[in-house]
């Protein structure tokens, strides 16, 4: 709160220190050299033929503000760009806002909101949320093709009904109890949070919770044949309007006035799930986010990152980075095919130009 001396004497007006963008993001005025930055993110043409790394958007902002923008034709700063799984962050984020209103409980089973989950009745939606559900799952996809549960949920015999075809799956371990990466596990939470609303709710429910809220305006979300969001993979959004989603988790769920995520919610978010195997260069899981952290006896996964940096990521490159001690909101979109970008190698690029200029 700050005390203001006017005409009438002392007026207590309520003062919001950090910058929130408007429609439009303001920019910092300090001049960076951003050149290390740009040759890995935005690589020549040949060098990128041979690092595999092709970036059709870079955003970094610091404290609400935007320190670096740059964008590689056709994507602009207006296109919603297809995110792939950090749909699944963004679904967790729509989830909080649900959380928020007091339609569910973390230990709640999960077929109390979808029934055709029956068959699984010790499966919860916080298992969901770890990515622990226990189903048999083969989460590959250009690789093996013709084994992979992701290829025929997203573009076979699933993809009617993407969370009726998930929900067939045998029990293969207790839920709860093992980490097993899975986009079937997100459609199962996008279709439980069907079930938290009413019929005439949920179209409009992405946009009314959170997209409007936040001043997201280029937001495209598909959905499949039965009308369920396709919370894997189907959600597309601009850098810019991504970036508001980082801010809002950056600020423990609160925008502006508003705690539109309980902050336990981010916090819940951000807790490591230890049940999982450490792979070398990925982060770890959280609560449908991915951190910084190490799993006990292991490196941290991103060493020239802070370990309080955690990520939403998606398939050939996307990425939303936050780190809360710097004030970091990073967006990068591409289309990187052989696996040769890195994660930490941009964040140590960008966290050194900051550095070098004292910022």
């Amino acid at each position: 709160m700050k005390v203001v001396l006017g005409i009438l004497g002392l007026i207590a007006l309520p003062v919001y220190a950090e910058e929130w963008p408007g429609s439009h993001w303001q920019q910092d005025p300090t001049q960076y050299d951003w050149q290390a930055v740009d040759a890995y993110a935005f690589p020549l043409r040949d060098d990128a033929v041979r690092s595999g790394v092709r970036s059709d958007a870079l955003l970094i902002i610091r404290d609400g503000r935007v320190l670096y923008e740059r964008y590689a034709a056709p994507t602009s700063a207006d296109t919603p760009h297809l995110t792939w799984s950090i749909s699944k962050s963004v679904l967790a984020t729509l989830l909080g806002v649900a959380r928020g209103e007091g339609r569910f409980q973390l230990d709640d089973p999960a077929a109390r909101y979808y029934p055709a989950l029956r068959e699984h009745p010790q499966l919860r939606l916080v298992d969901l949320l770890h990515w622990a559900s226990g189903l048999a799952w083969q989460e590959d996809y250009e690789y093996a093709p013709l084994k992979s549960s992701v290829v025929a949920m997203l573009y076979t015999r699933g993809r009617n009904d993407m969370a009726a075809y998930t929900a067939g799956m045998a029990q293969a371990e207790t839920p709860g109890e093992h980490f097993a990466y899975s986009s079937g596990d997100s459609n199962l939470l996008a279709a439980a949070l069907r079930g938290m609303l009413t019929p005439d709710q949920y179209a409009d429910y992405p946009w009314q919770a959170l997209f409007t809220p936040l001043g997201i305006t280029h937001a495209v979300w598909e959905r499949d044949a039965a009308g369920t969001y396709v919370g894997s993979s189907y959600l597309y959004l601009s850098a810019r309007d991504l970036a508001r989603i980082g801010l809002l988790m950056q600020r423990d769920g609160r925008w502006r006035e508003r705690q539109l995520l309980p902050a336990d919610w981010v916090a819940f978010n951000r807790t490591l799930f230890t049940h999982a195997e450490p792979v070398p260069g990925d982060a770890n899981p959280g609560g449908h986010w991915w951190l910084n952290q190490p799993l006990p006896g292991n490196p941290t996964p991103w060493p020239d990152a802070p370990t309080d940096t955690f990520a939403a990521l998606g398939h050939w490159g996307q990425a939303l980075y936050v780190l809360p001690t710097q004030k970091l909101v990073i967006v990068r979109y591409g289309d990187d095919r052989d696996g040769s970008y890195s994660h930490n190698e941009l964040l140590k690029r960008v966290l050194a130009v900051l550095a070098k200029e004292g910022a």
